[in-house]
């Protein structure tokens, strides 16, 4: 299947990064290269990328696209929360900007055998690094009840997670649940046909999109990859992320605040006491959403959140 994504909020991602000619940026989230190719067009004949992804597809798919710019754009093979360490082994001290385009690509959405989607037939793995690993299959073959719902309810934010939970481990002891039709079709069953009337979504939106959080460890990953690129930034360069639902959308919201405000003495303290000093500035105090034009393009676009910080 041929590699291809789109880039959410490109042009407002690309003026977000403030970028200048000659500068050395990171692509922690390689996918298609599509952002990454518009780095290198706007940063001159001597700006660099480093592009950053743990999916074999995109890292190949992106190297055929980007193989014009020769030795100004070099992919790597590692998770983004890796940065620090991809950098140090490149020899890079620091750089002018770092972007993180946070989910799932359409690509794997759209390729049944990544087990990302609930609309067709495929192995339920949902592994962004299909080398290693343990799968959604195995997942949910170990799990106890409680582990599952407790997976459902949290990165899900799925009410009816105990029911799923129950169904899930009812069908798992009459045969193995393999198939990501299997498996909409038990999260289906689990959900009160009143419930199911009442939504545009599909019922088993919430469920896959949990355990696809758990099998890749999303939010932990968000976490300290937010730190490994805030430090790798040189004072001025620039941090952009891109999420796509709440819960990434959260953690990123509350670590920008947290570099922007520096002092964290409870707000009870006459002054401060803690000695901390702002380390950046908030870009834009909203995120910034897709415009009526991208939303008709790209439907996809619609839960998409950009959120920029400077370093001070």
């Amino acid at each position: 299947m041929e590699f291809s994504h789109k880039p959410v909020l490109f042009a407002e991602t690309m003026q977000s990064l403030a970028l200048s000619d000659g500068g050395v940026y990171v692509d922690g989230t390689l996918g298609g290269g599509g952002h990454s190719e518009g780095i290198l067009l706007a940063t001159g004949p001597s700006g660099r990328v480093i592009g950053i992804d743990q999916d074999d597809e995109a890292l190949a798919a992106a190297g055929a696209r980007l193989a014009v710019f020769g030795d100004r754009f070099i992919a790597c093979k590692s998770n983004f929360a890796e940065m620090s360490d991809v950098l140090a082994g490149l020899q890079v001290d620091g750089v002018d900007g770092v972007l993180l385009d946070i989910g799932v690509s359409s690509h794997q959405l759209d390729d049944a055998g990544r087990g990302f989607s609930y609309m067709q037939d495929g192995p339920l793995d949902m592994r962004m690094n299909q080398s290693t690993g343990r799968t959604a299959a195995d997942l949910l073959a170990e799990a106890s009840a409680e582990e599952l719902a407790d997976i459902i309810y949290k990165y899900g934010e799925e009410r009816f997670s105990r029911r799923i939970a129950a169904r899930i481990v009812a069908r798992r002891a009459e045969q193995p649940i393999t198939g990501t039709l299997q498996l909409a079709e038990i999260v289906r069953s689990a959900i009160p046909a009143a419930q199911r009337r009442h939504e545009e979504q599909h019922p088993a939106k919430r469920t896959f999109q949990a355990l696809r959080i758990a099998v890749n460890d999303e939010l932990g990953v968000l976490e300290r990859g937010l730190r490994a690129a805030f430090a790798s930034l040189k004072p001025g360069g620039r941090l952009s992320v891109i999420t796509f639902h709440s819960l990434e959308d959260r953690i990123v919201k509350e670590y920008f605040v947290s570099l922007a405000r520096g002092c964290d003495c409870p707000p009870e303290f006459p002054i401060c006491v803690c000695g901390k000093v702002p380390q950046a500035r908030l870009i834009n105090r909203k995120p910034v959403v897709a415009g009526a034009e991208e939303l008709a393009e790209n439907p996809r676009a619609r839960s998409a959140k950009l959120r920029t910080i400077e370093k001070l």
